[in-house]
C-alpha cells in the first residue's frame, strides 16, 4: 500500500512539516536535576529525526520550578540559562530537515512537595485524587504572573531554535485545571463559567503572541475527554478548541484523560488501537486549523486511514516511536514488515517512568531506546560463529542483533515453533500484540542471515560438533513447583499447559499463584466461562503487572466473577483444593474440579557448566540466569550481542 497522505507535507501556521508523523511529548528521565537537557536528549531526538519523523515535540518542560511534575528530574525552560543547552538539541535535529517543538508545562496540583520543594499550586484548593496533596489556591495576581512566565518560556524556546511551542493544556495539569469544572471552583475572572475558565489559556496564547510574534507556530494540547465525573467531555472540548483557534493557536493536539484516568493517557494493549481518534475527529469538525490525533496509533495502515478519512491532519506515534525511531523511513521505503512494534506492554515506558530505581524510560521490544548514545549496533571486524540456544525473546534478540553485526548465527529451539514463553504469553486476552514482536525478531533475523533450527534440543555433544566461537544460552525457565505437601498430584495442571491447549480444565478452577501468569490464566479461563478462584500469599494479586495493564485486567476479572484470597500461604494441597494459613488461622478451599499451579518459575540452565572451558565465549541471558520478565531477557541479550 502507498502511504500518500502520511508522507505528504503539511503546514502548521508558517511551519512546513515534511510529513504527518509526529513524536508527541513523553517524559524520558534524561534531564539533569537542575532542569538542563543532556547529551541523552541530543542522541534520543537525533535518532527520531534521522528516522524520518516530521515533527518532534520535546517532553513536558517546566516554565516555573514550582510547575515540575515528573517523577524524575523534569527539564526546564524557566530561565535564559537553559537556552544554550536546548540549542544543541535543536541544532542536531535540524540536520535531518525535521521540525522540533517544545511543550510548555506547569503541573499545578498534579505534583508533590518533594518534586518542587514547596506546596503545589492550583486554581482551587482541591487535591489531585492521585497525588493527594493539598494545593494552595493561586491569587489572581499570581495567575497573571504565570501567564507572563508562559510567554517568557515561548520566547526562550524560539531563541533556542525550536520551530514551535506546544502549550500543555491536557492531562489535568495547570491549564487543564483552570479549564475544567472538575478542578476549577473559582469565582474571580478565572472561574465560575466557561469563558472565565478559558481566560487563563486565552491570555497565555495572547502573551506568547506578544513575545514571539504572530508568525511563530503555537500548538495547544487538550484532553478531548477527561473521563472523570464533572470533567470536560468531547462536547466541552469542541468549544475549547474553537476558543483557542480564535485566540491564535495554529494546531490542536487531542489527547485524553487526567491523572485520575492515567490508564487512558498511556493506554495499554487492552485499549483498542486508535481509541481516541474519535475525539480528534470531533475537534477537526469544530476548527479550521490542523488537528493532531494520538492514542494507540500503532499501525501505518491505521495512521493513513485516520488521515484519509479526515479525522485528523497529523498522527502522533508516541510509544511506537520508542519501539522504532526509524518507522517513517521504513514506511517510505516499503519495509513495513521491518517495523519494530509497540505491543502495549507498558513495562519500560510507563513502567520505568514510575520506577525510582530506573534512570530513564526505554522499550521492551527495542532496548536501544533512550540509550542511543550508549548502545549501538556496529559492524564487527572479527565475524564469529555464534550458536544461540533457545528461541524465546532473549534468544531471538541476541540472534538478529548478532547477525546484523556480521556474525554467522544459528539459533536452536527444542520446540517446533519459535517464541518460547513469550509466545504463550500472547494467548491470554489483550496480549495478542506480543506476536508482532516475535514476528519482528524473526523477520530481522532472516534479513541478516540467522539460520533457525526448530525441534532440536541442544546437547553438549551437538555444541562440540558445531564448534562455535560463541554460545548464548537463552534456555529460559520452567514452572516452579515448591516443596509443599500434596503438590505432586498428577491431576494438577500447570498454567502454561492450559494456555497452550495441552490440558483441559473443569468448570470450577483453583489457581494457586496470583502473579502475572496466574492472573492472566484466570483472565483466559474467565473469558471462557469457568468459575475461577485465585489464592495468593501476597496482600494483592497482579502485583507484578504495570498499573494501567492491571486496571483493565482487574476490571475483566471482576466482570467474570473471579474470586481472590490474598495474604494466604498454602500449607497443603488436597485432591480438590488447598489448606492455607491467613492471619494466623488455618483454612480450607475445596470443591474444585481442577487445580492450576502458577507459583512462579525458576531458571533452566542445563548446559553452562558442561561447556565452560570448551567454548571460547559463553553467555547466559534472561530466565536462564534468573526467572524474570521478557524485558530483562531482551535487554541482556542486546547487550551481549553488541559486545561479542
Amino acid at each position: 500500500m502507498k502511504f500518500h497522505v502520511l508522507l505528504s507535507p503539511i503546514k502548521i501556521g508558517t511551519m512546513e512539516v515534511k510529513n504527518r508523523f509526529v513524536v508527541p511529548p513523553m517524559a524520558t528521565g534524561l534531564a539533569l536535576p537542575n532542569g538542563n537537557p543532556t547529551e541523552g536528549h541530543i542522541t534520543y531526538w537525533a535518532a527520531r529525526a534521522k528516522g524520518g519523523y516530521g515533527l518532534l515535540i520535546v517532553e513536558a518542560t517546566a516554565i516555573d520550578p514550582l510547575g515540575k511534575g515528573s517523577p524524575w528530574d523534569e527539564p526546564g525552560i524557566w530561565d535564559d540559562k537553559f537556552i544554550p543547552a536546548w540549542k544543541k538539541v535543536t541544532d542536531e535535529v535540524h540536520k535531518y530537515e525535521t521540525k522540533i517543538a517544545i511543550q510548555l508545562h506547569h503541573a499545578g496540583r498534579q505534583t508533590t512537595h518533594d518534586k518542587i520543594e514547596g506546596q503545589p499550586v492550583a486554581p482551587s484548593p482541591i487535591p489531585c485524587p492521585v497525588e493527594r496533596e493539598m494545593p494552595r489556591e493561586l491569587t489572581t495576581e499570581e495567575v497573571y504572573d504565570l501567564i507572563e512566565k508562559f510567554g517568557d518560556a515561548a520566547r526562550r524556546a524560539r531563541e533556542a531554535g525550536f520551530d514551535a511551542v506546544e502549550v500543555h493544556g491536557a492531562h489535568g495539569y495547570l491549564i487543564a485545571q483552570f479549564m475544567s469544572p472538575y478542578s476549577n471552583k473559582r469565582i474571580d475572572e478565572f472561574g465560575g463559567d466557561f469563558m472565565s475558565r478559558m481566560r487563563f489559556p486565552v491570555q497565555i496564547i495572547k502573551n506568547i503572541r506578544r513575545k514571539v510574534g504572530n508568525g511563530y507556530p503555537v500548538i495547544f494540547r487538550i484532553s478531548g475527554d477527561e473521563v472523570v465525573p464533572g470533567g470536560r467531555d468531547i462536547n466541552d472540548s469542541r468549544l475549547v478548541a474553537r476558543v483557542m483557534e480564535e485566540a491564535g493557536v495554529d494546531a490542536i493536539h487531542v489527547s485524553c484523560g487526567v491523572y485520575a484516568t492515567t490508564q487512558y493517557i498511556i493506554a495499554p494493549a487492552a485499549v483498542p488501537p486508535g481509541f481516541n481518534v474519535y475525539a480528534a475527529g470531533e475537534i477537526k469538525r469544530a476548527v479550521n486549523i490542523p488537528v493532531i490525533a494520538v492514542g494507540r496509533i500503532n499501525e501505518p495502515l491505521l495512521a493513513e486511514d485516520i488521515l484519509e478519512s479526515g479525522k485528523a491532519d497529523l498522527v502522533a506515534l508516541g510509544r511506537e516511536s520508542l519501539a522504532d525511531p526509524e518507522l517513517p523511513n521504513k514506511v517510505a521505503a516499503g519495509l513495513t514488515e521491518e517495523i519494530s512494534p509497540c505491543i502495549g506492554c507498558m513495562q519500560a515506558c510507563a513502567g520505568y517512568l514510575f520506577d525510582p530505581t530506573k534512570p530513564n524510560i526505554s522499550c521492551l521490544v527495542n532496548p536501544f531506546t533512550v540509550r542511543e548514545g550508549e548502545l549501538t549496533i556496529e559492524k564487527t571486524e572479527k565475524p564469529k560463529k555464534v550458536m544461540v540456544v533457545g528461541g524465546g525473546p532473549g534468544g531471538l534478540e541476541a540472534a538478529w542483533v548478532s547477525a546484523k553485526r556480521g556474525h554467522e548465527v544459528t539459533l536452536y529451539e527444542k520446540e517446533n515453533v519459535l517464541g518460547g514463553q513469550y509466545r504463550i504469553g500472547a494467548i491470554p486476552p489483550t496480549k495478542q500484540d506480543i506476536l508482532k514482536a516475535i514476528r519482528y525478531y524473526i523477520t530481522m533475523g532472516k534479513k541478516y542471515g540467522v539460520e533457525y533450527k526448530t525441534g532440536v534440543e541442544v546437547t553438549e555433544d551437538l555444541i562440540a560438533k558445531e564448534n562455535p566461537d560463541v554460545v548464548i544460552l537463552a534456555t529460559g525457565g520452567v514452572p516452579l513447583v515448591p516443596n509443599i505437601k500434596g503438590i505432586n498430584n498428577p491431576k494438577f495442571v500447570k498454567a502454561v499447559d492450559i494456555l497452550e491447549g495441552k490440558k483441559e480444565v473443569g468448570m470450577n478452577v483453583l489457581i494457586v499463584g496470583g502473579g502475572m501468569v496466574g492472573v492472566e490464566t484466570a483472565d483466559f479461563l474467565g473469558e471462557h466461562h469457568h468459575n475461577v478462584t485465585i489464592v495468593e500469599m501476597l496482600p494483592e494479586i497482579a502485583k507484578d503487572e504495570q498499573d494501567a495493564v492491571k486496571y483493565f485486567l482487574l476490571e475483566r476479572l471482576n466482570k467474570y466473577g473471579v474470586k481472590a484470597v490474598t495474604g494466604a500461604t498454602v500449607k497443603e494441597f488436597l485432591d480438590d483444593g488447598v489448606v492455607f494459613e491467613k492471619d494466623g488461622k488455618e483454612e480450607r478451599l475445596t470443591g474444585f474440579d481442577t487445580i492450576v499451579l502458577a507459583m512462579g518459575a525458576k531458571a533452566y540452565n542445563p548446559l553452562e557448566e558442561k561447556i565452560k572451558g570448551k567454548v571460547p565465549e559463553v553467555y547466559v541471558v534472561g530466565d536462564a540466569v534468573k526467572a524474570r520478565k521478557a524485558l530483562e531477557a531482551i535487554e541482556e541479550a542486546a547487550r551481549v550481542a553488541i559486545k561479542i
